[in-house]
């Protein structure tokens, strides 16, 4: 191997490993700061939306070019071992392209579709728990935050007319 092959297979291994590492930082961060129960300031959460609005562009940016890096990079290096490996790398920069269009919070939060209710008498509340209640006609329904903050949706019937209670 010359010295101006050593030093391309180099660069291909970077930019290889640069993918790898925009594609990750592109999936996790979102993920890891958006993430329920946990306060975000607010240059984290807009750093966080932004990453996730340009996140597939970039993913696939990453992921072509990791294909080309390891196309070099495969053409270079005799040994099978590093080859497989670049591989691998390439091809979970091309994983990661994909998982950065699954919206995780649509997996983690589907709608409650038929709660269950007790009298007020019977519920056993925290005295500072918080409550999202609504009244229509005669019935009157209570949503404790902290059961609905897992679903962030529910739907009901109240009085024969289809609500939404969200947080």
């Amino acid at each position: 191997m010359t010295a101006s092959s050593s030093q391309h297979t180099r660069w291909t291994l970077i930019l290889l490993l640069v993918c790898l590492a925009v594609s990750l930082l592109c999936v996790v961060y979102p993920i890891y700061v958006i993430r329920p129960f946990r306060a975000q300031g607010e240059r984290e959460l807009a750093a966080a939306l932004a990453v996730t609005r340009f996140r597939p562009v970039i993913t696939i940016i990453s992921a072509l070019a990791a294909l080309v890096a390891m196309a070099g990079y495969w053409r270079a290096e005799p040994r099978s071992r590093r080859r497989i490996l670049a591989a691998g790398g390439a091809a979970l920069v091309c994983i990661l392209a994909i998982l950065a269009r699954v919206n995780v919070y649509e997996l983690m939060f589907n709608p409650a579709g038929r709660p269950s209710f007790m009298a007020a008498s019977e519920v056993k509340l925290d005295k500072d728990e918080m409550l999202i209640a609504i009244k229509i006609g005669g019935h009157a329904r209570a949503y404790p935050v902290r059961s609905i903050s897992y679903h962030h949706v529910v739907n009901d019937v109240v009085d024969s007319k289809a609500v939404v209670a969200t947080y």
